[in-house]
């Protein structure tokens, strides 16, 4: 298979990922709807007893140096070590490349049906009375962000922070998790496989960005999106089979005598004969 041209890869990317942000801006949900359903979460991890955000979150904000550098990752490694780990497929292991960007895209996509579906207030958002600190905020005077989410100060409204299920960050940690793994071939690549994602779930929960099921709800969604991948490329292909045919590029040749048939032996003036193998069989030698 052709190798994927790198400018076409970027800007696919670019109108993918464009698109994710523009649909989580379109999708804000329902303030009141959105923090009924975070509650609704908390109820039941509660019930299960794995409501493990509050811990961490307080251990979080009562020491700065796990907070702090807590803070920078959930507001960085997720727009830089995807991106990275793309690349490095691109460049290394070009053969894995396509099903792995695939399975990323479909993955993506599904998230935003989750937003759109389940808009959830984040434990950040919800009244102080339920116990989360915004480290975010709590340590804004650290970092380039303000009081919303990670985005930059002053650009606070260009994010949907009602995103919260599923969580992205980890599901896309998740996705370079298994790439590092599975391609990598230093135990170090292979240990940055297992440790990212698993640091990535502890970031969005003791930020009090996520709750720990949208973190398994993020999984969830990247194991659907590996299962869809597939169709889709089978789809993208059969599309461009049949572009390819109709501009001439996937058709047989076309028949220079205008549909007019000829004879066995009857040639188109002008055109040299050409000497068969039975034709040099039947003739003898001289």
């Amino acid at each position: 298979m052709r190798k994927p041209r790198w400018w076409a890869e970027l800007s696919l990317i670019g109108v993918v990922y464009a698109a994710y942000t523009g649909g989580r801006l379109l999708v804000r949900g329902d303030e009141a709807a959105a923090v009924d359903h975070g509650l609704a979460i908390l109820r039941l991890e509660g019930l299960l007893g794995i409501d493990a955000e509050r811990p961490l979150n307080r251990l979080f904000t009562d020491v700065p140096a796990l907070g702090i550098p807590a803070d920078f990752a959930y507001a960085s490694l997720h727009y830089l070590v995807t991106p990275a780990v793309l690349v490095w497929l691109f460049r290394r292991r070009p053969a894995h490349y396509r099903a792995a960007r695939a399975w990323l895209m479909a993955a993506t996509l599904l998230g935003l049906v989750g937003f759109t579906l389940l808009p959830t207030c984040p434990p950040r958002l919800l009244d102080a009375a339920h116990g989360f600190t915004d480290t975010m905020a709590h340590f804004s005077a650290y970092g380039w962000w303000g009081g919303e989410a990670s985005a930059p100060r002053g650009l606070g409204g260009m994010t949907n922070q009602y995103a919260a299920m599923p969580s992205l960050h980890v599901g896309w940690a998740l996705w370079c998790g298994v790439m590092l793994w599975r391609y990598g071939r230093t135990p170090l690549l292979k240990a940055l496989g297992v440790a990212y994602p698993l640091l990535t779930t502890v970031v969005v929960m003791g930020t009090a960005n996520h709750y720990l099921l949208d973190a398994v709800a993020g999984a969830a969604v990247m194991g659907a999106g590996y299962l869809l991948a597939p169709h889709a490329l089978r789809v993208v292909d059969r599309l461009r089979a049949g572009v390819g045919a109709g501009s001439g590029t996937g058709e047989a040749p076309p028949v220079v005598s205008g549909g007019c048939e000829t004879f066995a032996g009857e040639h188109i003036p002008g055109q040299r004969s050409v000497a068969t193998a039975a034709d040099d069989t039947s003739t003898p030698a001289r």
